[in-house]
C-alpha cells in the first residue's frame, strides 16, 4: 500500500455533515475514505478542466496565427446569423 500521511483539514459545518453522513449511511468506512474519494474525483475533473483550457488556447493561437497572416472576414452580423438560420434549418428539416 502507498505511504500514508495524516494532514488536518477543516470544512464548513454544511460540508462535515455531508462527509460524516455518507459514513453513517454506510456508504463509506470512514471519513478519510469519503475525502480520498471526493480528490479522486476532483483530480479527474482538474485533468478534464485543464485539457479544455489547453485546447482554447490552442484555439486562440489559431487565430491569433490566422489574424497575422490576414486570413480573416470583417465582422458580419447579419452574415452569421442568415448562416446560424440555414443551420438550424438544415437541422430541423432532417429530423
Amino acid at each position: 500500500m502507498a505511504d500514508i500521511e495524516r494532514i488536518t483539514i477543516t470544512l464548513p459545518t454544511d460540508m462535515a455533515a455531508v462527509v460524516k453522513g455518507a459514513v453513517e449511511d454506510g456508504d463509506y468506512a470512514s471519513t478519510s475514505e469519503v475525502i480520498r474519494a471526493a480528490l479522486r474525483d476532483w483530480r479527474i475533473k482538474r485533468a478534464l478542466q485543464l485539457q479544455e483550457i489547453a485546447a482554447l488556447k490552442a484555439d486562440i493561437d489559431k487565430g491569433l496565427a490566422d489574424v497575422a497572416k490576414g486570413r480573416v472576414k470583417d465582422f458580419d452580423a447579419a452574415r452569421i446569423i442568415s448562416r446560424g438560420r440555414k443551420l438550424l434549418a438544415s437541422r430541423s428539416s432532417s429530423v
